[in-house]
């Protein structure tokens, strides 16, 4: 469990915290909008605000609890893209490595001009996707949810991605050689399947399964105990439902924490496959804000971590000059984009107060999370409402949270 020191000892007021809670209870979870929900916050090393409210299930009526396991979604994509960066670390492959070295089988992808599945036609692409593609979502993949084009329509159409028995990351590779790109790598931003295909790499690159390198390199040594690609059996009892806000804006079961689809996986999904607890995800955060390295154990290097946090968008773009759409889960203006993580490049044309240099990303079910290095702050922000963004709870947070600095 949590140690929990007082806010005015790291520098925050605590009145002004407590309104975090007041706001979360009157405005979400008391009517309903959320079935729960778990806020911490922690400076300078040390958490120092818990609110935890509503439930994890609400037709069992089970209570939110600081060791419930909810899924994080797209909270995985900076752990792979981290992962992935430690075999940078060992000269195992450089950031513009065409993609096609590990995977030969797309080295001849071509870019969309025309046509919807099973026929297009295609142009060869202005370059090679390279891996720094994959990092930073400028690779030309795309999400079947997104709804855009033909190209996410053969995903949906082929269930790229989607989880179901014995579907692999090697079954999704197969199929992504066998499409289009939707653009030329480099020309835009666009959420993807990336990140899974990251994770593919991590498996080729390190000869070791993506949970089994995951769980030797990251949380093992972080003692991430709680953190999977499916959720153990005895753990079911602590495993949040999940909740989907339907046309008539209430809250409608997606997944049953008790009988769930993270039963014996075989598709592990480095872009939203895990599911964890407030405290491992906070041992990961905190690591994040020592440069790598927590309570002694290295995970990364100092320098690669700052390099992941930088803006690598070209020519020093926000999101809105480059971004496919308008879905991610962070607002696009005056957002950058790293390797494998959002980054604040400026407060004021974002429209709300995190320091510059701050970095983040979130998860479908509106889970989210922020390092601020220049304040030596954590934030963690956990409830099971998909579609993300359905509520602001980034913005809301960081004007309370902020609200509270001495």
């Amino acid at each position: 469990m949590l140690h929990l020191v007082t806010p005015e000892s790291v520098g925050l007021d605590s009145g002004q915290l407590a309104r975090v809670g007041a706001h979360l209870g009157k405005r979400y979870v008391e009517p309903g909008k959320i079935p729960g929900s778990i806020t911490l916050v922690a400076r300078r090393g040390q958490a120092c605000f818990l609110d935890i409210q509503g439930h994890r299930d609400v037709e069992r009526a089970a209570p939110m609890t600081e060791d419930s396991i909810l899924r994080v979604y797209s909270m995985s994509k900076p752990i792979t893209s981290l992962a992935m960066m430690t075999l940078h670390e060992r000269g195992l492959f450089a950031l513009d490595d065409p993609v096609h070295r590990f995977i030969p089988a797309w080295r001849n992808l071509g870019v969309w001009t025309a046509g919807s599945y099973p026929l297009f036609a295609t142009a060869p692409p202005q370059r090679p996707m390279t891996i720094r593609d994959l990092l930073l979502h400028t690779s030309g993949l795309t999400y079947d949810f997104l709804r855009a084009t033909n190209i996410d329509y053969a995903y949906r159409k082929l269930q790229v991605g989607l989880v179901r028995p014995g579907y692999t990351l090697q079954d999704m590779i197969d199929q992504l050689a066998q499409l289009p790109l939707e653009f030329s790598p480099g020309e835009r931003w666009n959420y993807s399947v990336a990140t899974d295909v990251l994770g593919y790499l991590v498996q080729i690159i390190s000869g070791q399964s993506l949970a089994e390198y995951l769980r030797a390199v990251i949380f093992e040594p972080l003692g991430m105990v709680d953190t999977h690609f499916d959720i153990p059996p005895d753990k079911v009892d602590r495993f949040a439902s999940c909740y989907t806000r339907n046309l008539h804006k209430t809250m409608e079961l997606s997944d049953d924490g008790q009988h769930s689809e993270y039963a014996n996986r075989t598709f592990y999904s480095g872009g939203g496959g895990l599911i964890s607890t407030v405290g491992d995800y906070y041992r990961f955060c905190q690591m994040l804000l020592g440069g790598g390295t927590l309570d002694g154990t290295r995970i990364i290097g100092s320098r690669t971590l700052a390099f992941m946090t930088r803006n690598h968008l070209p020519g020093g773009a926000d999101l809105s000059e480059m971004a496919t759409g308008g879905f991610g889960e962070s607002d696009h203006e005056g957002v950058g984009f790293g390797l494998g993580f959002a980054s604040k490049l400026d407060p004021v044309r974002n429209g709300y107060p995190a320091s510059t240099g701050s970095f983040f990303w979130g998860g479908l079910a509106s889970t989210l999370f922020w390092v601020d290095p220049a304040e030596e702050l954590v934030v963690i922000f956990m409830t099971q409402l998909v579609p993300s963004r359905t509520f602001n709870f980034r913005g809301q947070l960081e004007n309370i949270i902020y609200g509270a600095l001495c």
